[in-house]
């Protein structure tokens, strides 16, 4: 029984994604070699991936000589905002405040992470404040 498929990228999709918002378009040896690094993966089975991804509507492809070259069709924001979203849906019952108490409460974060978490809801208030 094959499985359902997702509508967010599996991880070494994401990691592919990673590495095309990072260097832009690129041909499949271009992302085999950005990967290396990380996994040792067959020049085939990048292109596998990429070429699955391509009939998935993650990425598009234009040829160039005998090569394909990706691009990544979501940039990184809305792709990281979609999946972020189905995760507080799927765990948190779509409250944003149950997420953030959680990872406040399960974090450790530092003084200055703390600042930066600070700032930026003093940030989103000014706005808020702003638009009325």
């Amino acid at each position: 029984m094959s499985r359902t498929p997702s509508k967010h990228p599996t991880e070494l999709e994401l990691e592919i994604l990673k590495v095309l918002w990072q260097l832009g378009p690129a041909t499949v040896r271009q992302v085999r070699d950005a990967l290396a690094s990380t996994r040792d993966l067959a020049y085939t089975s990048v292109m596998t991936i990429l070429s699955i991804m391509f009939n998935k509507a993650y990425v598009t492809r234009i040829k160039d000589g005998r090569s394909f070259v990706y691009r990544a069709l979501y940039r990184e924001e809305k792709t990281s905002r979609n999946m972020l979203q189905d995760l507080i849906e799927r765990l948190f019952g779509g409250s944003t405040t149950a997420a953030v108490q959680h990872l406040l409460e399960t974090s450790d974060l530092n003084e200055d992470e703390l600042k930066e978490i600070r700032l930026l809801i003093q940030r989103k208030t000014r706005e808020k404040s702003d638009q009325k």
